[in-house]
């Protein structure tokens, strides 16, 4: 390109050329050159947000969606500062995103301004390719590389730097797209390694995430599943599970330790597909933090990056040839009427999600029961909350929205945690984007209160109780909503939640129902 442009430009036109084609944004003063750029040229939309954790969980939920990546834009240190939470999600998720963090120019870097921070710092746990560009000149291939790095499998978060004279200077390049490598193949050794593994098991297991829990995978291990009696598990969050009526099912490996030890208790053959030996959350007094038997082998089939539906399809039609994978039957549960609490909305939220419908999760305890009916419903989506770290329904929700505009996205979110991250509701008012949102309103933080007795500290007393409970004031959604431009509704029985959620199956836009339901 011969007319003259800025670093800026050169930049924003690479990212296109690459097949990026949303920016999730939050920007200031460093970033001023990047918003005109991305003014002047076509084919990138901007998506703003109000917080950063919005902008990092939408660029999560966007990439979970489509498999590439949409680029954030962010303020400094102190903005990408807050959108870390849900980039951590995001690389546990292994998604790809580029994430441009605007800095200070660098003749201005040296003089210690209040907003100077260590973003290269901040930004290398999570991020698997980093870079600080130092030129205009090289601006477009550094935007062509963080491309590349994103998109390399399994996925991952690539963080460029941007000084802001690197965007203002003259740059006269547009960078071309750079190859992307192919998921490796899957070792003869290890294919081996699980047929004899498989073949010698008593009570065999595979534990899936990644691209195994698409239909595609589900249904290789369902064969094998079928051949060698073998039960099928998925880690506990998952980045997409594709769920539902005429898939293969697979369990959770529960969150509670206790419950995943039981679990795993009798498996003498554990074979790990992209994932890794479950571990626990957390620590606890006099319990053990891993989960599989001391005398089970762990067989890895597939390592992240790893061609795992390839491996999965390999072995089906090698040890399994003619097996047909058992699939779930389409069982809606009954509406049932009366009181409303986490099992009734579990049995409506799941008799009215319509097929197809994408459905973030980050509903924690009292979600589980929507989780456990979803599985004999239409078919669907599922996404979950990869790092731990809350406040990445509400975000994720808006980015697969933006990602599958035809689909309908429903949030199942907890109310404490929605409040990490309200402001999306704003975005997905100001996009117009196709997303419900159900509010499990337990005023409560009752996983806190679980775990408070888990670890042994004894009866929790008042002063424990109000680190543990959001009441006093009473949040209102419905008004919360509304000053955010989202329709709201409030269910306090059964029947006011069945009616107002199976509207919103049909109706187009965003919406919000606060479902009160009572906590522990």
């Amino acid at each position: 390109m011969s007319e003259q442009m800025t670093g800026a430009e050169s930049l924003v036109r690479s990212l296109t050329a690459s097949g990026v084609e949303v920016c999730f944004t939050n920007p200031g003063t460093s970033e001023m050159h990047m918003v005109a750029a991305i003014d002047k040229v076509e084919g990138l939309r901007p998506v703003l947000g109000l917080f950063e954790g919005v902008v990092t969980g939408a660029a999560d939920g966007y990439a979970r969606m489509t498999g590439k990546p949409a680029c954030t834009l962010l303020h400094l240190g102190p903005g990408m500062a807050n959108g870390i939470a849900n980039l951590h999600n995001a690389s546990r998720a292994h998604v790809p995103i580029v994430n441009i963090v605007g800095d200070h120019a660098t003749f201005h870097a040296k003089l210690d301004a209040p907003l100077a921070s260590d973003i290269a710092g901040y930004a290398r746990p999570f991020s698997s390719w980093l870079k600080t560009a130092t030129s205009a000149a090289t601006l477009a291939q550094d935007g062509a590389a963080a491309v590349a790095a994103a998109r390399t499998p399994p996925g991952g978060i690539a963080t460029l730097i941007v000084p802001a004279d690197c965007a203002w200077e003259e740059a006269r390049d547009v960078a071309a797209p750079l190859p992307v490598p192919e998921r490796s193949a899957v070792s003869e050794t290890a294919l081996s390694a699980v047929a004899e593994a498989l073949r010698s098991a008593r009570k065999p297991a595979i534990l899936m995430t990644g691209e195994a829990l698409t239909a595609r995978g589900l249904a290789a291990a369902g064969r094998l599943a079928e051949a060698f009696n073998a039960k099928l598990y998925c880690d506990t969050f998952n980045t997409r599970i594709q769920r539902g009526a005429g898939r293969v099912l697979v369990h959770g490996l529960p969150y509670f330790g206790e419950m995943a030890l039981e679990e795993l208790s009798k498996v003498d053959k554990l074979i790990l597909v992209e994932t890794k030996a479950p571990v626990a959350f957390f620590a606890y007094p006099n319990k053990p933090s891993t989960f599989a038997p001391p005398d089970c082998e762990i067989v890895t089939l597939a390592a992240p990056g790893e061609d795992a539906l390839g491996a999965l399809e390999a072995l089906a039609d090698d040890l399994a040839p003619g097996v047909t994978a058992e699939t779930m039957a389409l069982a809606l549960p009954d509406v049932p009427g009366g009181a409303l609490n986490a099992d009734s909305l579990g049995r409506i939220f799941a008799h009215f999600l319509p097929e197809n419908a994408i459905v973030s999760d980050e509903g924690i305890t009292a979600g589980m029961a929507a989780a456990i009916y979803c599985a004999f419903t239409r078919p669907h989506d599922w996404l979950q909350l990869t790092g731990g770290a809350i406040g990445d329904g509400l975000p994720m929700g808006a980015g697969a929205a933006v990602a599958c505009p035809e689909r309908k996205v429903v949030c199942l979110q907890g109310d404490g945690s929605a409040m990490y991250t309200v402001q999306a509701l704003w975005t997905q008012a100001r996009e117009a984007l196709d997303v419900t949102t159900v509010i499990l309103a337990n005023g409560t933080y009752d996983v806190l209160k679980i775990e408070f007795d888990r670890v042994g500290v004894g009866a929790p007393g008042p002063k424990a109780l109000s680190m543990t409970e959001i009441g006093a004031p009473d949040l209102n959604w419905v008004q919360l909503a509304t000053g955010m431009g989202v329709q709201g509704f409030k269910a306090t029985t059964a029947e006011e939640f069945a009616k107002v959620f199976a509207a919103c199956m049909k109706e187009k836009g965003p919406h919000l129902i606060e479902a009160v339901i009572p906590g522990m």
